[in-house]
């Protein structure tokens, strides 16, 4: 089974707004952390889609082994 990729040791701080459509890199291997940037395509993974709820600053996962996915939990703080 593939391994994620450790995109980077901490969270993405990205500004969203309500409704926005989200692809969250799962693989860690796109270009365009923390999205998606097609660059899975070789591996299991596939980006996970999320509609983000309110506007604002979210935290999304950079190790990509949270549990809270897309969004960071400290994971990242045991690695």
């Amino acid at each position: 089974m593939d391994e994620p990729v450790v995109a980077q040791k901490g969270p993405y701080a990205v500004e969203v707004e309500a409704g926005e459509r989200v692809f969250w890199c799962t693989c860690g291997r796109s270009a365009k952390q923390p999205y998606c940037d097609g660059a899975h395509k070789t591996t299991t993974f596939r980006p996970l889609v999320v509609t983000m709820e309110k506007a604002g600053t979210v935290y999304l996962c950079g190790c990509k082994r949270t549990q809270d996915r897309p969004f960071c939990d400290g994971t990242h703080s045991t690695l």
